[in-house]
């Protein structure tokens, strides 16, 4: 069924998405501007479907935040803290390895493992922390580590960003989650997260890794002090490091959370920002495979809803969130994975449980197989 398109700036945004042709930075300004929801999700939903169909992915992961602590004092964080805050925490080793398994029956095929910028933790304990990892469930993917965090690392090492993702790389980390990303217009990034690597070198970092082999999310943040432009200059310099790399998998629109942080007078995003954030990215992204609607983030409900408005991914069980629970977020820590079935089917869309590479898998009981 077509959607009869309100706003007239859509129109030759239409006649571009049916051609398949690529969408400039004066469209992608327009669809961020539109109050026509429902035009743009009409869109959206045509590359969406042209790419995958009614497929909607989900994994079985756990989320791990090894450290709050952090040197950096970001604006928009409610999640690091300074070593001396009585709240703060670091895991030992061990601690890390028995959260990894404790408490959840089903097997998961991914780590997700992010924390602070820790003044005192060594490439040496990340990279222990990986192989015991490795060896206590050899066969889960160990997603670890933002761009900002490598950077750090390599850093404090005084190694290149190179060697740092070698080190890194052949102790078991096998591929980057694509947070820290923020914003990359410099006035807006100095004001939000002035203790964090700027976008360049955010960038370089990201091709790095690709160049490596390893494969990476990319993100953004949205809802904050950004506008229209700065969301699409984002949007556009990712696309133009993916057409060099291909090593994106999948783009996640991340919505600032005001609460615990030093922007908490700033309004939070509206389902309406979130749905259309969805959708933008789906258009101007025409070289990233996948965009995931991170239900954490927007609820479970409005996730629904994003199957329709661009999304192919609805992220994973995930256990014990911390960044986004830290900053206000009210939804679950995590979702069993017949709650993330019942959310797809009832989307009217067909769950394919993946890993993180998105090859299909094949579940029994507790045990998994990979479909390659």
């Amino acid at each position: 069924m077509q959607v009869v398109i309100e706003d007239p700036r859509l129109v030759p945004i239409r006649n571009k998405v049916e051609r398949g042709e690529r969408l400039s930075f004066e469209d992608g300004v327009a669809l961020y501007q539109t109050a026509d929801i429902l035009g743009l999700g009409y869109l959206a939903n045509l590359i969406r479907e042209r790419l995958h169909g009614n497929t909607t992915y989900f994994n079985v992961n756990r989320h791990i935040n090894p450290t709050d602590v952090c040197v950096a004092s970001c604006r928009l964080c409610a999640f690091g803290k300074r070593v001396r805050d009585p709240k703060a925490y670091t895991m030992s080793l061990e601690e890390v390895w028995h959260r990894a398994g404790e408490g959840w029956s089903e097997a998961v095929t991914e780590f997700h493992i992010v924390g602070g910028l820790h003044p005192e933790l060594t490439i040496e304990w990340y990279c222990e922390m990986l192989r015991g990892l490795k060896q206590r469930f050899p066969r889960v993917h160990l997603k670890a580590f933002t761009m900002v965090e490598i950077a750090y690392l390599a850093r404090r090492t005084k190694l290149s960003i190179r060697e740092t993702l070698e080190r890194l790389r052949d102790a078991g980390m096998d591929s980057l989650p694509g947070g820290g990303a923020e914003i990359f217009n410099e006035p807006v990034r100095r004001i939000i997260c002035d203790h964090k690597i700027d976008g360049r070198e955010w960038i370089e970092t990201a091709r790095t890794a690709h160049q490596l082999g390893l494969r990476s999310n990319c993100t953004m943040l949205y809802g904050h002090i950004e506008n229209e432009q700065d969301r699409v200059d984002h949007l556009i310099r990712l696309r133009d490091l993916q057409d060099e790399t291909h090593g994106f998998v999948t783009y996640i629109p991340l919505a600032f959370h005001p609460d615990n942080t030093a922007l908490h007078h700033i309004p939070k995003t509206t389902g309406f920002d979130d749905i259309k954030a969805i959708a933008v990215a789906r258009l101007i992204l025409d070289n990233v495979p996948h965009i995931k609607a991170y239900w954490v983030m927007m609820t479970p409900k409005v996730a629904q809803i994003a199957l329709r408005f661009g999304a192919n991914d609805i992220d994973g069980t995930i256990v014990e969130e911390h960044i986004y629970h830290d900053a206000g977020a009210t939804t679950k820590q995590g979702l069993r994975r017949a709650e993330l079935l019942e959310l797809i089917r009832k989307a009217g869309r067909e769950p394919v449980e993946r890993d993180t590479l998105y090859r299909a898998v094949e579940r029994t009981e507790a045990t998994f197989t990979v479909l390659v």
